[in-house]
């Protein structure tokens, strides 16, 4: 089954810093400029509505591997869960000031450094 939940969580991980990858590159440089915002504002709600469930499939997938792995009590599963918190209450924040840009790219670093140390737990 830990198979299972680390495929979900993968696919999950990449929808979500991959969706905001392609944000960055493709999106908004495409459609910067343009006088109806509309279309951006459109891919940026389906998206978000997307990494609601990666970020529930996320968290059911990890909870199940921290448990199957015994990890609870790592410091380094801590300093992740603190930082999803973290990118979560963002997320949140952006969602009722889209005009502000800086919280974007804060949640696209720190789902990085989420990546980053969930790569050394699987190690």
């Amino acid at each position: 089954m830990h198979d299972v939940y680390l495929y979900l969580h993968l696919i999950a991980m990449a929808f979500f810093v991959g969706g905001q990858i392609f944000l960055v590159a493709a999106v908004v440089p495409a459609l910067r400029g343009a006088e109806d915002r509309e279309p951006i504002r459109d891919i940026a709600r389906r998206f978000g509505q997307g990494s609601l469930v990666a970020l529930a499939v996320l968290v059911v997938t990890g909870s199940a591997m921290a448990s199957d792995d015994h990890l609870w009590s790592s410091a380094t599963l801590h300093v992740k869960l603190t930082l999803v918190v973290i990118t979560i209450g963002l997320i949140l924040l952006h969602t009722k000031r889209p005009q502000a840009h800086a919280l974007e790219g804060l949640v696209f670093l720190l789902s990085l450094v989420i990546v980053g140390l969930g790569l050394s737990l699987a190690t």
